[in-house]
C-alpha cells in the first residue's frame, strides 16, 4: 500500500507539471506559446465577425427584396408609358390650341401691319384708292359720287346673300351710327353708311329691298350693271372673286372685308379691317372728323 501511495503521488505530480510552465523555460518556448494563444484569438474573432456578416446580410434580405419590387414597378410604368405611344389626347389638345393662337396671331398682325400700311398711306399724302363712280339705289335713281359731297362716308362692298361676314360687317357699322347719334350728335349727321353690292347678277333692286329691312335705316344700298360694278371695284382695289356653283346653282362670292371711309371733300381718310370694334371705328373717325390741319 505505501508503494502504491507512492506512486500515485508521483504519477499526479508529473501531470500538474505537464500543465504548469516551469520557470527555467527558455525565451523561445515563451514566444511560440504567445504565438499560439494570438492565433486562438484571430481565429475567435473572426469566427465573430463571419457571424455578425451573416446576421447582418440576413437582415439586409428585405431590403434587396424591396429594391426588386421597386424595379419591377419601374419596368411596369415604362411599359405602360411605351405602349401608350409619344402621342395621347391631352398632348393632342395642345397642339391644337397652339395651332389656333398661331393662325389668330397671323390674322390680328396682318390686320396691324394693313392698318400701319393705311395710316402711312394717308398721312404721307392722297392715295390711288377711289375715284368717280355711278350706281343705282333702291329706287331706281343714278347715284354718283359727287352727291356725297360734304359728307363722311362708310363704304362697304359685299353682296345680300352672304351667310356671316357681310352681315357682322354692316352690324357694326349699325353700332357706329348708333354711338355717333348718342355720344356725338353733331357729327352723326354728317357721316352716310353705304352698302355696295358685288353680285349684281342675284343682288336686285326687290332683293336688296328685302335685305335692307335687316338693317341699319340710315344705310344707302346701292347696285348696278356688272360693268359699273367692277369699275367701281377696281378704283378701290377690292377683291372680287365668284366661288364655284353648287348643284342647285347656288354660290358664294369672296371679297375684300374693308370699310372705306372718305371724309367730305371725297377723299379717302382712313380704312377699317375686320379686327376693329365699334368703338375703335368711333374713336378714329371722330379723330379724323375733329383734325384741323396746321399752315
Amino acid at each position: 500500500m505505501a508503494s502504491l501511495s507512492l506512486a500515485a503521488a508521483t504519477t499526479g505530480r508529473l501531470i500538474r507539471g505537464s500543465c504548469t510552465l516551469p520557470r527555467s523555460l527558455p525565451n523561445t518556448s515563451r514566444m511560440s506559446v504567445n504565438v499560439s494563444r494570438t492565433r486562438r484569438l484571430q481565429s475567435t474573432s473572426k469566427e465573430g465577425a463571419t457571424t455578425s456578416s451573416s446576421t447582418t446580410n440576413t437582415a439586409s434580405a428585405p431590403t434587396y427584396a424591396g429594391t426588386g419590387a421597386q424595379r419591377r414597378a419601374e419596368n411596369e410604368l415604362y411599359q405602360r408609358i411605351r405602349d401608350r405611344g409619344p402621342v395621347s389626347w391631352p398632348s393632342l389638345f395642345l397642339v391644337g390650341v397652339a395651332a389656333l393662337s398661331a393662325v389668330s396671331y397671323y390674322r390680328i398682325e396682318r390686320e396691324r401691319r394693313l392698318e400701319e400700311a393705311m395710316g402711312k398711306i394717308v398721312s404721307t399724302g392722297k392715295p390711288a384708292i377711289g375715284g368717280p363712280w355711278s350706281l343705282v339705289d333702291l329706287d331706281g335713281n343714278l347715284v354718283t359720287d359727287k352727291q356725297f359731297q360734304g359728307k363722311w362716308l362708310l363704304l362697304y362692298f359685299g353682296f345680300a346673300r352672304c351667310p356671316d361676314i357681310c352681315p357682322s360687317e354692316m352690324m357694326k357699322m349699325g353700332r357706329v351710327m348708333d354711338m355717333l347719334a348718342k355720344d356725338y350728335p353733331e357729327l352723326r349727321d354728317k357721316v352716310v353708311p353705304v352698302f355696295v353690292s358685288v353680285d349684281p347678277a342675284r343682288d336686285s333692286l326687290s332683293a336688296l329691298k328685302a335685305y335692307a329691312k335687316d338693317f341699319h335705316p340710315s344705310f344707302v344700298f346701292l347696285t348696278g350693271a356688272p360693268t359699273q360694278v367692277q369699275q367701281m371695284a377696281k378704283k378701290y382695289r377690292v377683291y372680287i372673286s365668284k366661288a364655284e356653283e353648287g348643284d342647285d346653282g347656288d354660290y358664294l362670292v369672296d371679297h375684300s372685308i374693308v370699310i372705306y371711309c372718305h371724309d367730305d371733300t371725297g377723299d379717302l381718310a382712313d380704312c377699317f379691317t375686320q379686327s376693329m370694334r365699334p368703338s375703335d371705328i368711333v374713336e378714329k373717325l371722330v379723330e379724323r372728323m375733329n383734325f384741323k390741319p396746321k399752315y
